[in-house]
């Protein structure tokens, strides 16, 4: 099995994705707000309203998502890209599903 940062380094420690001020890898700080904030606590003031969860097949951040998917109350949609990594769906816009995202937001944004 992959090492879990390997798929941000493809991203943020290559051209792709590297900003000049960055350092290409988490910093001892990065992860202690995540760590202190449990993300699932406040699903219940996000839904029910609609919400659409796009994760790419192979991404290593999926179970995240499965995760709020099981919890958050409908109406609620996953749509998974096949192929594709999380970090493809920033920048690949041949794996961004543009159709999904304008029907969406089509349909609940009013």
């Amino acid at each position: 099995m992959e090492e879990p940062a390997a798929e941000w380094l493809r991203f943020y420690a290559v051209k792709r994705g590297h900003h000049p001020n960055a350092i290409g890898s988490f910093t001892t700080t990065s992860n202690l707000s995540m760590m202190n904030f449990n993300l699932l606590d406040h699903v219940d003031e996000i839904s029910p309203r609609p919400i659409l969860f796009v994760v790419g097949d192979r991404a290593h951040s999926r179970f995240f998502s499965d995760d709020v998917y099981a919890r958050a109350a409908a109406p609620k949609e996953m749509f998974v890209v096949k192929d594709a990594e999380h970090i493809d769906l920033y920048d690949r816009t041949d794996r961004i599903p543009f159709d999904k995202l304008d029907e969406f937001f089509k349909t609940n944004l009013k």
